[in-house]
């Protein structure tokens, strides 16, 4: 049996894309190791029919996290026995290099957004400059990979001549799960709290609006999203739910009467991105106000499924939210559109392509 292992920096629990790659990877007799970071007062690992490892770190956050899990990642992978390993984004590149040359296996980049065009790392010159080094000297090694969406394979090609696969991150579709009743009215943010998702706009919006937004998640951006909310005054219009592990959220997200997903303009991994969170809106039947960028357009000219607005003023996310809201014959419509473009967005269609590309390369 051959042994793929994969290499995170983040939680295992909430990673609801690499616990889809890992489990298909995992049916087709594959052994699959997926290997992130211990986090303090982490969440308990859930059962999957592949191996979860979480190495221990001294350092919480900032360069030092980097440095000591790198290296830690390093020494864990060498003294293991693999025939593939695959890199998921920069922050796991260098070790996932060096232990395949050492091994003489193949190396894969799975590259879930253009790292370095992210508002956190671009907005910063040196952690830019770092991280920019890294991705330079890194990808071209790299020549075996896929990404989310064909903008940014396309700019991983123009920059450092690789041509890596599409694989989307997908929700695996369920048709027996039965739309829920809608007992009451609220918006939907789930997934990273981090910079660059249009808070600065959308926690002053909630003042202009007469229905809570509730936040499913966590991440780099979190203190200031609560500072906003308290220097806007709208305590009592955003709920905090933190974390969600992903068997609990699947039962939040059908209740929501709008999803969001925004992203502010700063940089092309934001302008190129595909979040995990519009497809999971899509297969819970939620309409959602979207960012109008080039790949949520070409999706919703196929299923209008969201009300796409390039204007990310609070002023402007309120109007669009209010007309959603009141404006049932569309949102019936967008509704029904989100159950029939599931029928083609899914992991089960989706999954085809990973299949092919790991049996390619192992058999």
């Amino acid at each position: 049996m051959k042994t793929i292992y994969f290499t995170v920096t983040n939680e295992l629990v909430y990673d609801q894309r690499m616990i889809r790659i890992c489990g298909t990877l995992s049916l087709q007799n594959y052994e699959v190791v997926l290997v992130g970071r211990q986090f303090k007062e982490a969440a308990t690992l859930q059962p999957h029919p592949f191996r979860q490892v979480r190495l221990y770190c001294w350092f919480t956050k900032g360069k030092l996290l980097y440095v000591e899990f790198n290296i830690r990642l390093l020494f864990y992978l060498l003294f293991k026995k693999m025939d593939v390993l695959c890199a998921i984004d920069l922050d796991t590149i260098l070790p996932c290099y060096i232990v395949s040359k050492f091994k003489s296996i193949p190396r894969i980049y799975d590259a879930h957004e253009l790292f370095c065009e992210m508002k956190e790392v671009r907005s910063r010159k040196f952690i830019y400059g770092f991280w920019k080094k890294i991705e330079r000297f890194a990808v071209p090694r790299f020549k075996l990979g896929y990404t989310v969406n064909l903008p940014i394979a396309q700019e991983f090609n123009k920059m450092y001549n690789v041509d890596y696969g599409i694989i989307r991150n997908i929700a695996v579709l369920n048709n027996t799960e039965l739309q829920p009743a809608k007992t009451e009215t609220f918006l939907l943010y789930q997934g990273a709290v981090n910079e660059g998702r249009s808070f600065e706009t959308l926690i002053p919006a909630m003042r202009l609006i007469n229905v809570p937004l509730m936040l499913c998640g966590d991440g780099n951006f979190m203190q200031e999203v609560k500072r906003l909310v308290e220097k806007h005054n709208v305590q009592d219009k955003v709920i905090f739910k933190g974390k969600v592990n992903p068997d609990a959220l699947k039962k939040i997200t059908p209740l929501a009467t709008i999803g969001i997903t925004l992203f502010d303009r700063e940089g092309m991994s934001n302008y190129y991105s595909l979040a995990n969170r519009f497809f999971d809106y899509i297969h819970a039947g939620v309409p959602q106000l979207c960012a109008d960028y080039p790949v949520y357009r070409e999706i919703n000219a196929q299923f209008e499924v969201a009300v796409l607005i390039s204007d990310l003023s609070a002023e402007n996310i309120a109007k669009q939210i209010r007309m959603l809201l009141s404006d049932t014959e569309l949102h019936t419509k967008l509704r029904q559109n989100c159950l029939a473009a599931r029928e083609v967005y899914n992991w089960q269609n989706e999954e085809k392509k990973l299949i092919e590309f790991y049996n390619n390369l192992l058999q």
